[in-house]
């Protein structure tokens, strides 16, 4: 039972330089990603609501 313990550990120190980066990289893009999904919808929601207007006997 220990050798099998042993031989996870190993695997996961030979992949841990692979698997490592990917992770960093795939979740920077991921927030890459949503910070410009949320900005559109951002300036989508500026753009399309509409500004109530000022009569100008109210100033």
């Amino acid at each position: 039972m220990k050798k099998h313990k042993l031989h996870l550990a190993f695997q996961w120190l030979m992949f841990l330089p692979i698997i490592l980066p990917l992770c960093v990289i795939f979740g920077a893009l991921q927030g890459v990603f949503n910070t410009v999904e949320q900005m559109f919808q951002q300036m989508w929601t500026d753009v399309t609501t509409p500004e109530p207007t000022v009569e100008t006997s109210e100033l």
